[in-house]
């Protein structure tokens, strides 16, 4: 593997691009997918379901009992279910402390001012399956969305080839309070959550991560309901001084690499030794006799970067230009780094706090803007599942003193009867 100068921006333009879009084919099919679910509901659903998923899918198993609590911890190892639990305080200790608090004041002419905040109706949080689900998608999803007040939380997530759910997602969605339980992945997933069908009443809000085909299907039905954003394949940029582990930086170019359609996996060093030292960890070990080999080995030989600044302001520079949904610091001074960057999904400090740590126990959310999003969008946040409205009330101080200039303003505008709202104010 080569080691390419932060100054080449021909070879670093792969590495660097930004912005999500499906393949034209990808798009056509969803929105087929789309339509047929919104004409014909539950029966689409299964036929898609057949097709993508389990080919003898039962439709009484389009929705799932969730176990009680107390039943639920059968379902999993002793280990696991300490472990979610675990996850569980720290994720509601970390969104709790994000809530806002209202905003209301007077002006000094008796006019009074508000910012309201509400939570949500419903929403529907996707859960990844395929070749594993991702069953801390549950909790990064749901929690947030619990502590936020919504009434109704749901789950969508592809069965198995047998028609099941893994049942460790069962004990999630138990341990975190879902509603609602449906196995139906996929683009049709998504359709029968904004637009409903005789089983799945229709959400508010789509949150959670996917693949390319549920992502265009949530490009494609926003404005029918609200999304979280884009999630494009799973991406890490790594920062490393002359000091840092060379084997945990490969390492998390590993870890991420192992996630199906991987892309955007670089590392960004003033320290030319250390990039040499990653890259002949990478060349010298045989990684498609890993588990999920196959897919790390793809990512590295393809979407994998190592590049070496001269300056600490090219690093810098990079930061932004890359806009990582993923950033880890294993240098010495990250203290000196983080005021610094304003354009990254989360970050990852020092060398014991592996990208893994988010990704689970950590407390933060794992849900992140991908594909360079992170230049305008953040990741999950109990913000996601609220919304505000201004509140606004004159005294007739406010409203005599403010009348004539609305009125001009409203006329500017070519808009006679708005500024008749304010003159029949004044002049009554």
């Amino acid at each position: 593997m080569n080691v390419v100068s932060a100054s080449d921006r021909g070879r670093l333009a792969r590495t660097l691009r930004t912005g999500w879009a499906a393949p034209e084919g990808v798009v056509a099919a969803v929105g087929e997918i789309l339509a047929a679910v919104r004409e014909r509901g539950d029966a689409a659903v299964v036929e898609y379901a057949r097709r993508f998923d389990d080919p003898a899918f039962d439709p009484s198993h389009l929705r799932v009992p969730i176990p009680a609590y107390e039943r639920a911890g059968d379902l999993v190892a002793p280990g696991i279910a300490d472990a979610f639990a675990i996850a569980k305080d720290r994720i509601e200790r970390f969104h709790e402390r994000q809530r806002p608090a209202d905003l209301a004041y007077a002006a000094e002419d008796g006019s009074r001012y508000g910012l309201h905040r509400r939570p949500l109706g419903s929403i529907a949080a996707y859960v990844p399956g395929g070749a594993g689900a991702l069953i801390s998608s549950v909790l990064m999803c749901v929690l947030p969305a619990k502590i936020a007040g919504v009434a109704r939380a749901i789950v969508l997530t592809p069965p198995r080839r047998d028609g099941r759910l893994d049942p460790g997602l069962l004990f999630a969605c138990s341990l975190c309070g879902v509603d609602e339980l449906y196995a139906v992945g996929g683009a049709q997933a998504i359709a029968a959550a904004a637009f409903g069908t005789e089983t799945i009443a229709p959400v508010e809000k789509i949150v959670g991560p996917g693949g390319v085909w549920t992502t265009e299907a949530k490009r494609q039905v926003f404005g029918v309901c609200g999304i979280d954003g884009l999630a494009g394949p799973s991406e890490v940029l790594v920062v490393a001084d002359d000091g840092a582990n060379s084997e945990y930086v490969a390492g998390e170019l590993l870890a991420q690499a192992e996630h199906a359609g991987a892309a955007r996996l670089a590392v960004v060093s003033e320290s030319r030794p250390l990039l040499e030292a990653v890259a002949q960890l990478l060349d010298t070990l045989d990684v498609k006799t890993l588990e999920r080999g196959h897919l790390i080995s793809d990512a590295i030989e393809r979407d994998c970067c190592l590049i070496h600044a001269a300056t600490r302001d090219e690093v810098f520079d990079l930061i932004e230009r890359f806009a990582p949904a993923y950033l880890c610091l294993q240098v010495r001074d990250a203290s000196q780094y983080v005021p610094r960057i304003h354009r990254a999904g989360a970050i990852f400090v020092g060398d014991m706090t592996p990208l893994a740590c988010g990704d689970y126990l950590a407390g933060t959310n794992h849900v992140v803007p991908t594909s360079g999003t992170a230049r305008f969008s953040s990741g999950l946040s109990l913000a996601d599942f609220m919304r505000s409205f201004s509140v606004v009330e004159n005294s007739l101080e406010r409203m005599q003193t403010d009348a004539a200039a609305i009125a001009e303003l409203a006329e500017l505008e070519g808009l006679p009867q708005h500024a008749a709202t304010v003159r029949m104010r004044h002049d009554g």
